[in-house]
């Protein structure tokens, strides 16, 4: 069985950590602790090991996993631009428990899986996570689980799991909260006809925090006025009738464009994004 290290110990943290960065360097996974739940991971722009996780989950393409980043440098080499409604939300809300769907940038050479030309990207307010994120670079990471099963909240919940699918397994004792990250599709504020974000999976942050940064920018919450009203007379428009997500979340997937969260948190599947506009979809290697 593949080992686990208990982080908490500074000898096993050292020992673990360069095995991780070692296996990420391989092609192979390494489960590490998030804010929200515990993530499987894999490196990004390797796309062998990209389907290698969606392997060890039992998820196949059409769920593409998301991806943590060290920090917003990072986020802007990634996508193809970040809308000023969205740095609001980044300071507010990062390191923290918010994903955020946008257009990928056109010129990477990566193959998540049916992005339909987008990434989720989140970064996670915890110490072991940044840190392999900053020796490693961005990571594809979904919750630590078999597709239909509960996240895992100890590395010990993953390795019974994932078992020898995972080469390394970090441990920080159990998750804090337990709560997966929310999702939000913010692809038609690039380019859209009609700018507004999207709640893919309500989660660690909540609407009212979303609306006190967005204003009328969010989407109306479910069972409002406003949503009655945008529901009523007009037919639907493709992109806001994208199915929620599947059963699965915790991390998540999207079927068609989903992306699946890297901090888990029940069910592993994450809600579909509107398609991004016109974006092209990201090379693949």
């Amino acid at each position: 069985m593949s080992p686990i290290f208990d982080c908490r110990d500074e000898a096993q943290l050292l020992t673990g950590m360069r095995q991780a960065r070692q296996a990420i360097a391989r092609g192979e996974l390494v489960v590490l602790p998030t804010d929200t739940v515990y993530g499987v991971a894999a490196d990004a722009f390797d796309h062998q090991a990209v389907a290698r996780l969606l392997a060890a989950k039992g998820r196949g393409r059409q769920s593409p996993p998301p991806v943590l980043v060290a920090g917003v440098t990072t986020l802007r080499a990634l996508v193809a631009e970040v809308p000023e409604p969205i740095e609001r939300l980044i300071e507010e809300f990062w390191p923290g428990g918010l994903t955020i769907v946008l257009p990928a940038q056109p010129s990477l050479s990566w193959d998540l899986g049916e992005t339909r030309g987008t990434v989720a990207v989140r970064m996670p307010a915890h110490r072991i996570a940044l840190e392999l994120l900053e020796e490693t670079g961005p990571l594809a990471v979904s919750s630590a689980n078999l597709t239909g099963q509960p996240a895992g909240i100890t590395a010990e919940d993953a390795q019974g799991m994932l078992k020898d699918s995972v080469a390394v397994y970090l441990g920080d004792g159990p998750s804090k909260t337990g709560v997966p990250s929310t999702i939000i599709d913010a692809t038609s504020l690039i380019g859209g006809t009609e700018p507004q974000v999207r709640v893919l999976r309500e989660g660690a942050v909540g609407r009212a925090q979303l609306r006190d940064v967005l204003g009328d920018l969010l989407e109306p919450d479910p069972g409002s006025e406003a949503d009655a009203s945008a529901d009523s007379g007009a037919s639907p428009d493709p992109a806001s009738s994208a199915p929620e997500p599947g059963a699965e979340p915790a991390e998540s997937g999207v079927s068609a464009t989903s992306h699946a969260i890297g901090d888990g948190g029940g069910t592993d599947a994450a809600p579909e994004p509107a398609p991004a506009p016109e974006a092209p979809e990201p090379g693949r290697s």
